[in-house]
């Protein structure tokens, strides 16, 4: 059966890279868990934490997800912060919303592995225990203009690796 849309583990040496296991301590690569739908007519899939972490006010953690997101060439992933975590402890994405290209997928330089950034603008620590859910993702379908003028450029890499 030929994938057309979901989610699977980065390998288990690209999750346990000596930059990631240093900085994050996380040796559980066998209890990644899947994005998952909460309910029959939920639209985003559930992302997992993976480690445990407390987040001060003010604070930022980014951190590995485990997780890589393959899909059609017209298609994209969005990631955006659980509603119950902007309303019950202001917390937020660095970026606002997440944007993952389809050719983000198992590009050379990390696999397609997906990280999140996340900010306390609360008043108080958020807790965190692995296994908390912490954003959600949803794909599209994407347009391209008239006139547009593909680049011939093949990425090879995670952030900025278009251009900046």
């Amino acid at each position: 059966m030929q994938k057309i849309r979901g989610f699977e583990k980065v390998s288990k040496e690209q999750y346990e890279s000596n930059y990631i296991r240093k900085m994050y301590n996380t040796t559980d690569y066998e209890n990644l868990k899947l994005p998952q739908r909460a309910t029959l007519k939920s639209s985003g899939y559930d992302f997992f934490s993976p480690i445990a972490f407390e987040l001060y006010p003010g604070d930022i953690i980014q951190f590995p997800t485990g997780i890589r997101a393959y899909m059609l060439e017209d298609e994209e992933l969005k990631i955006y912060v659980r509603s119950s975590m902007g309303f019950k402890h202001n917390v937020r994405l660095v970026n606002q919303v997440g944007k993952i290209d389809s050719d983000y997928y198992m590009n050379p330089d990390n696999e397609g592995h997906i990280w999140m950034g996340l900010q306390n603008e609360g008043n108080h620590i958020w807790m965190v225990k692995i296994g908390d859910k912490i954003a959600q993702g949803s794909f599209y379908k994407y347009l391209l203009a008239d006139d547009d003028i593909p680049a011939n450029i093949l990425r090879i890499g995670g952030i900025e690796s278009t251009g900046k």
